[in-house]
């Protein structure tokens, strides 16, 4: 018995369509312009093909200016190249080819790997096939058929992909003109509709399904865009990327090193941990007046962390601690610490609370260790020893929105004084698995939302804000803040994190003024995160260029010729005086010799003393990345640099006094 389909379309109106129509019907009911131009429908969010019969609920086609084809575009794009491969190498396997953040990948099993000479071959081969602009089609096969087809063909890795298909569930098959794949789906309409904005990056080695007992296959990783310009914008970034690679300018500039001695910590270098301590006591005078930095034990017995609950849910991550020795009375287990959550508590607990006291403020530039997989090591942005600004706030429930606009202010203060204007704030709500009633909850959420919308006023759009449903910490709601960095790249900095569960854990209480035990509501907020990070990030932003103020060296004084030395040394000497950190260059070399290899190890600034300078007690300037000189007289230059070179929280106060 034949029956309709009820279709609401965005516009909010409903149709009635034929049991069986497709969604390419559907498309070409509204008009023929539109089902050339679509690629998939979305069923209630959900993208199918075009050619799946239509069921009953909300209907969007999708075309190919819809952001959400672009998964569409790279998911056709590996299958493609799974093609070029095949034709160009027969007896290639293929295995699995996934949709990954900006691309796309596929694995093959070969008996002689690729190499990146290979790359240019398949992409024409993939450009020939999207020419030939073949229909994707979609037939529904058998468990049995389906295995007697790969089998046949030699596509051992396709047959145990059958087998791992749950029971029930369709094995989709889909064409490519006589190519075919074993496909989740969905597809676009056809080949042509992927376009040309794609580019294959590189080959890898990859283990099937990612053990390392099977056999090793060759990966190729691609990219794929909308368009060319986008393509060109990916490009962009990424060569940027790669010449401010952090772990590149930390070599030319001798900030740090790693090494395997030492597998995810660092090993600062002067000049770094130089850089790294201007970074420390910026943020320690940031706090002055409004917390109280602590220090919290680094080991700290297992028994701690069994309360805390990290021990339960959070072990994997954390590093044991027992005494070396054998022969030893004490056999208690302590852990390295993850964080200082649980140190901030027992600072809180010792001693009465009044709630005349509250808030209390707590902060540490505290050392932890996390232990991090070696393969997600990366440079300073990923590693297993590293300083947290952290704080912890203990208030009442009244003074927990003041708290987090206090904090919100101090975060965005912060990124401002390092250049970072483009911030994006996100409230992250309860998730399935969580700790505390749905009355605290409720109540949490309403103030972090109302304090949401306050900052985003505040800030007359200039901030963005947005909600994560879903991604709270199991112990209570978070804002997450956002940086944009020159290139447009995305870090995921700041947390303000309000939780219900540590207080009641640790039985934390303050009195209240009717004398009654209250818990205290925490706070924990983090501005840079990862000191290490944050300056990782810094370094890669300004592409070594550092800002003068946090410069790990900030003037080099060079001379032209010896006559000029002892006029260099004063010069230095006084530039040392004005609060500057200076090094002297008189070698016997020429000058643009100098000046090229202080270039590369990225000084701001050198100051250029020659036999004429000396008489008029004058200097010429050359920044970092100009050739141009700038020469002025050496009191004029000093005041100048050493104005610069101040920190911009220093420089407001002064400017305040000076303001009277």
């Amino acid at each position: 018995m034949s029956h309709t389909v009820s279709l609401t379309f965005p516009d909010g109106s409903v149709r009635e369509f034929a049991a069986g129509t497709t969604g390419r019907d559907v498309a070409e009911s509204i008009s023929k312009s539109l089902v050339k131009k679509a690629v998939a429908i979305a069923l209630d969010g959900e993208l199918r093909d075009l050619s799946d019969a239509v069921t009953d609920g909300r209907i969007e086609i999708v075309t190919r200016e819809d952001k959400r084809s672009l998964e569409l575009i790279r998911h056709d794009a590996a299958h493609v190249m799974a093609e070029a491969v095949q034709e160009l190498w027969p007896g290639t396997q293929v295995t699995i080819g996934p949709v990954i953040d900006n691309g796309f990948y596929y694995d093959f099993a070969k008996n002689e790997p690729f190499t990146p000479d290979d790359l240019p071959v398949i992409e024409k081969k993939m450009k020939e096939i999207i020419a030939r602009n073949k229909p994707f089609t979609k037939e529904i096969w058998s468990r049995e058929k389906a295995k007697e087809v790969f089998a046949a063909k030699g596509e051992n890795y396709k047959v145990e992909l059958v087998d791992a298909i749950p029971e029930g569930q369709d094995l989709k098959i889909y064409y490519q003109g006589d190519w075919f794949d074993l496909c989740r789906g969905p597809h676009m309409a056809s080949t042509g509709q992927i376009g040309t904005a794609f580019k294959l990056m590189k080959v890898a080695g990859a283990y099937w399904r990612g053990d390392s007992n099977n056999p090793m296959l060759t990966r190729i990783y691609g990219t794929a865009w909308h368009t060319q310009e986008e393509l060109d914008q990916y490009l962009h970034v990424l060569a940027e990327a790669e010449k401010r690679d952090h772990r590149r300018l930390g070599r030319e500039m001798d900030l740090f090193h790693f090494q395997e001695e030492g597998p995810g910590v660092v090993f600062w270098h002067g000049k770094g941990w130089r850089m790294f301590q201007t970074l420390v006591a910026y943020m320690r005078r940031r706090l002055a007046n409004t917390y109280q930095e602590v220090n919290a034990p680094q080991v700290l017995d297992k028994s701690l962390w069994e309360t805390s609950g990290h021990w339960g849910w959070y072990r994997d991550n954390m590093f044991k601690v027992t005494v070396a020795g054998e022969e030893t009375d004490d056999d208690r287990v302590f852990a390295l610490k993850p964080m200082n959550c649980p140190g901030h508590i027992q600072i809180f607990k010792h001693g009465l609370k009044s709630y005349r006291e509250l808030p209390v403020r707590l902060a540490e530039f505290g050392n932890v260790h996390r232990y991090e997989p070696s393969g997600a090591l990366h440079g300073l942005m990923r590693v297993r020893g590293f300083t947290q600004d952290d704080a912890h706030v203990f208030c009442t429930d009244e003074q927990m929105a003041a708290e987090c606009l206090r904090i919100n202010d101090l975060i965005l203060s912060v990124y401002e004084d390092f250049g970072f204007k483009e911030i994006v704030v996100k409230l992250s709500t309860r998730p399935e698995k969580r700790v505390g009633s749905d009355a605290l909850w409720d109540r949490a959420e309403a103030v972090m939302t109302e304090v949401l919308k306050t900052i985003e006023t505040q800030s007359e759009g200039r901030i963005k804000t947005g909600i994560l449903p879903g991604e709270g910490a199991f112990y209570g709601p978070k804002f997450e803040y956002t940086l944009k960095d020159a290139i447009g790249r995305e870090w995921q900095c700041g947390t303000t994190q309000v939780d219900f569960n540590l207080p009641e854990r640790f039985g934390a209480f303050y009195i209240d003024k009717d004398s009654e035990k209250r818990q205290p509501v925490m706070i924990h907020r983090a501005i840079c995160g990862s000191m290490e990070r944050f300056l990782g990030i810094l370094i890669e932003n300004f592409a070594g260029h550092m800002p003068l103020w946090i410069s790990p060296l900030q003037v080099v004084v060079a001379t032209i010729t010896s006559e000029a030395d002892d006029y260099g040394r004063e010069v230095a000497a006084l530039l040392r005086e004005a609060g500057l950190t200076v090094e002297t260059d008189f070698r016997n070399e020429k000058i643009n010799y100098k000046v090229r290899e202080h270039s590369v190890t990225k000084v701001p600034v050198i100051v250029v003393c020659g036999k004429r300078e000396a008489e008029e007690r004058s200097v010429n300037i050359r920044r970092l990345g100009s050739q141009a000189q700038t020469a002025m007289s050496l009191d004029e230059a000093i005041a100048s640099l050493s104005a610069e070179a101040m920190a911009p929280d220093l420089k407001r106060k002064t400017e305040k006094k000076a303001r009277g």
